[in-house]
């Protein structure tokens, strides 16, 4: 364990999170005029900022997915007067933890530190982002690593499936492109790429702010201006259009060499703030969602020990939104999994959920929420998303009550409006009882 994070781990039974409705969250404004979130939590000398700015692999230039991946990976390879060497030595004499990372909307990024080190924290996360060096050495050796990466992907049954299940779903559309890139669009990607994404993206408007930790409103306002006040104004996003998923009802099979088969599988789902996204979430939580008390769980592993595993989620994002799934069983017992899979789809979305089912469910999904909530980290990265969601300071104070307002009648009515559109499957393997359809 490298000594940033033994020293982060050594604090980490301190950062027991207050439950949610007890939780304080303050609207503050920089000096500069950013807004943010704060939680002051004093049980341990340790400050947690996590943020996000709107634009992620979307934005990459056509014909060079994986820019932002690549230059994400750079940042804290060197910035302004210092080199990658000395950019990591004042981490780690600091004690200070840098993240990034890119999904399809956003750059995300988190910082921890050590109350006494805040400043060189945020002096080194502002040079990071105003500021990076991509300097040739460290472009070309992060670059290898990718590569190889996207190489090991190529004989990755999971990958396989995923990727084809995304360029299937969204063709030609921006969120059918791989975050990372692939083998041939990465060394295509020059420095003028990576300096053009982070001009157009880092900016103050598409900014979302949290804090957590021992830090007062003043001095977190203080740390927010150090970090981004001197970011540009105003964000430079190319329009990315509207879609939904396509492909629905065909079945896909890559041909792969390995022991078992992995099935990528899903279709439509519900935009965050659509009315009957709660009921939606419960009702996934009954067929796919719950880990071990799912449908999918009981009937696929359970009963007939077909798969190690099998669930499906729930997942928004700004321009479409999906109900995405997997799992992973032995290739002569695929086209029986997927049969299940199948059947325990339509059956949710004819008959809907029992009333004991629909009250264990929310039961469950309220009496669990606090389990995200247990580190200044979680709390940080949940009060982001809730942000950016838009869903209002109060909404853990008015979740439970929403779930409890979710009838069987709506239960029943959302089955079927979320899961009667149908899959789209993608089967990487050499999967018995399987074979592509719809192609």
């Amino acid at each position: 364990m490298k000594p940033v994070k033994a020293l982060f781990a050594a604090f980490a039974f301190l950062l027991v999170a207050l439950p949610a409705q007890a939780m304080n969250i303050e609207q503050i404004v920089s000096p500069s005029g950013i807004h943010a979130w704060l939680v002051r939590e004093q049980a341990a000398p340790l400050v947690v900022l996590n943020y996000a700015f709107a634009g992620g692999s979307t934005q990459d230039p056509a014909g060079k997915s994986g820019a932002a991946n690549l230059a994400i990976n750079l940042l804290d390879e060197g910035a302004g007067g210092l080199d990658s060497k000395t950019f990591h030595e004042r981490l780690e004499n600091h004690a200070i933890e840098l993240g990034f990372s890119v999904s399809r909307d956003y750059f995300r990024g988190t910082l921890r530190t050590l109350n006494e080190h805040r400043d060189e924290a945020a002096d080194l996360l502002h040079l990071a982002l105003s500021a990076p060096r991509f300097d040739n050495s460290a472009v070309e050796r992060v670059r290898g690593q990718v590569a190889a990466s996207l190489l090991r992907a190529t004989t990755n049954p999971n990958s396989l499936a995923s990727e084809r299940w995304w360029q299937t779903a969204f063709p030609g559309h921006p969120y059918g492109r791989e975050p990372g890139g692939t083998l041939a669009s990465v060394p295509n990607i020059t420095v003028a790429d990576m300096r053009d994404y982070i001009g157009r993206v880092f900016a103050r408007n598409g900014l979302t702010v949290t804090i957590v930790g021992d830090i007062d409103d003043k001095a977190a306002g203080a740390l927010i201006d150090r970090a981004f006040a001197s970011l540009p104004e105003q964000n430079n996003l190319r329009p990315v259009p509207d879609v939904t998923p396509q492909g629905l009802g065909k079945t896909i099979v890559i041909d792969i060499d390995v022991p078992q088969a992995v099935v990528t599988f899903g279709g439509p789902g519900l935009a965050r703030h659509d009315p009957d996204f709660m009921a939606a979430y419960i009702v996934n939580h009954i067929l796919g969602g719950g880990t071990f008390t799912s449908r999918l769980y009981r009937e696929v592993r359970e009963k007939r020990g077909l798969a190690y595993g099998v669930s499906d989620s729930l997942i928004w994002f700004k321009n479409t939104s999906v109900l995405l799934g997997g799992t992973a069983t032995r290739a002569d017992r695929t086209g029986e999994a997927l049969k299940i899979i199948e059947r325990e789809f339509k059956r949710m979305a004819d008959e809907g959920p029992t009333a004991d089912e629909l009250t264990a469910a929310k039961a469950f999904l309220k009496a669990s929420y606090v389990l995200n909530l247990d580190t200044s980290s979680k709390i940080a990265a949940q009060l982001t998303q809730i942000q950016i969601d838009d869903l209002g300071v109060d909404y853990m104070e008015r979740r439970g009550a929403m779930m409890d307002a979710v009838t069987l009648t709506d239960a029943k009515r959302v089955a079927r409006r979320l899961l009667s559109p149908g899959l789209l499957v993608t089967v990487a393997g050499q999967p018995k009882g399987v074979s592509s359809t719809g192609e």
